[in-house]
């Protein structure tokens, strides 16, 4: 980064809601089956907003994906609207016509137009949502909207979620500071491809649209879409990043953007580690660095592939360093790496190189295997790119999540 040290970045606590200018709420509108549970959650601001955003690759998407992509990049967002407990996903005509019926019912309570507030669903997929739930919600919910109301936001918008999901920073420039602050749902359905889940990202610094849809696109790249918990990709993921200047401290210069890429990436990532943590049965996260790439492609491939095999997760989960499931997942990801400077460690020890063994302990190592938090790291051996990825190990509690879902 030029212009600017790391060190101005600073992490601080607080969420979607922490950017100046924005409030947040959630209620119980009586979305989920249980009524008494957060279901509706809204994020707005005094002021229109850059806004834009990244969605998923699956090409069956909700109708709230496809009204957003149509609508961003934009300058002219007020709010975010959304629902957990129904997905509103191939619903058709009846879904897309329910989806503008909400974004009108929130841009009738801010006074804005339809078309600058963005929606979002996450729940069951093929269900018509229950309308008289928002049409009773939306009223109480925008009465809500509080300054320090994003951990309510951010409880409303969970669904297999065990825990909130919150991440901010605050970044210090010469002509000022601005912070930026998001919360994400997830915890199955989560594989690379823009990953699955929902993330929304506010900011108070002023940065032009065209300009944010670049950083955004850059920073889900090395984030959210480097994240996988079982390799499903859903209907519905999105990440919504709203800028509205009301920091009034710019972003501009070479120097400035390369600012504000790294705090939104610290923020993005965070968000990433915290998915991984809460992947639906997961006992521990799985942090995965590979470098000497010799291109950022080849160590994202590589990076991927290990947080997508099963065979590796499986092995986490039953504190087994069997590495040539490791060695086995760079080889057919399409990465390339020199065979003859190859290096894999598990928990900072080495234990492959040049794709031969490396000895080492196999007790301790089994030991730290059980912490909550464990290491793959990787060198091609090529170059100077390095990827990070984030997963979860894969354990029996995930099928029976998953086997007693829709019902």
């Amino acid at each position: 980064m030029r212009g600017y040290p790391r060190s101005s970045i600073r992490t601080i606590s607080g969420g979607v809601a922490v950017a100046r200018g924005f409030s947040a709420a959630g209620i119980a509108a009586g979305i989920k089956v249980d009524k008494k549970a957060l279901d509706l959650g809204l994020v707005a601001s005094e002021s229109a907003c850059s806004a834009a955003g990244c969605f998923t690759t699956n090409r069956v998407r909700a109708c709230c994906v496809c009204r957003n992509a149509d609508l961003l990049p934009s300058g002219r967002i007020r709010a975010v609207i959304v629902n957990s407990g129904n997905a509103n996903a191939c619903t058709g005509r009846h879904g897309e016509h329910d989806n503008q019926r909400i974004a009108r019912l929130v841009a009738d309570r801010l006074g804005c137009g339809a078309d600058s507030v963005l929606t979002a669903s996450t729940g069951v997929i093929g269900h018509h949502l229950p309308m008289n739930a928002f049409e009773r919600g939306i009223p109480r919910c925008t009465a809500a909207l509080r300054s320090d109301g994003g951990a309510r936001f951010s409880r409303a918008i969970m669904t297999t979620d065990t825990v909130t999901k919150e991440a901010a920073v605050e970044v210090r420039t010469r002509s000022g500071s601005y912070r930026i602050g998001g919360c994400c749902k997830g915890a199955g359905m989560i594989s690379p491809k823009m990953a699955t889940m929902l993330a929304f990202i506010t900011t108070d610094a002023r940065i032009a649209p065209a300009a944010l849809r670049r950083i955004v696109k850059n920073v889900v790249d090395r984030t959210f879409n480097n994240l996988t918990v079982d390799g499903d990709t859903s209907t519905n993921d999105m990440a919504l990043v709203l800028a509205n200047g009301a920091s009034r401290c710019a972003v501009s210069g070479n120097a400035g953007h390369a600012l504000f890429t790294d705090a939104l990436f610290a923020v993005c990532n965070e968000l990433c580690m915290n998915i991984a943590a809460d992947g639906e049965g997961a006992t521990k996260r799985i942090a995965i660095t590979v470098r000497g790439g010799r291109t950022y492609a080849d160590a994202q491939q590589a990076a991927r592939a290990i947080a997508n095999s099963n065979l590796v997760k499986t092995a986490m989960f039953g504190n087994d360093p069997n590495w040539g499931r490791i060695l086995a997942a760079i080889g057919y990801s399409g990465a390339l790496f020199d065979a003859r400077r190859l290096l894999v460690k598990l928990c900072g020890v080495p234990v492959c190189r040049g794709t031969t063994p490396a000895p080492f302990a196999v007790k301790p190592m089994i030991g730290r295997l059980k912490r909550k938090v464990v290491a793959v790291d990787v060198d091609l051996g090529l170059g100077a790119h390095t990827a990070i990825a984030h997963t979860c190990d894969f354990s029996y509690e995930y099928v029976k999540i998953n086997a007693d879902y829709h019902t």
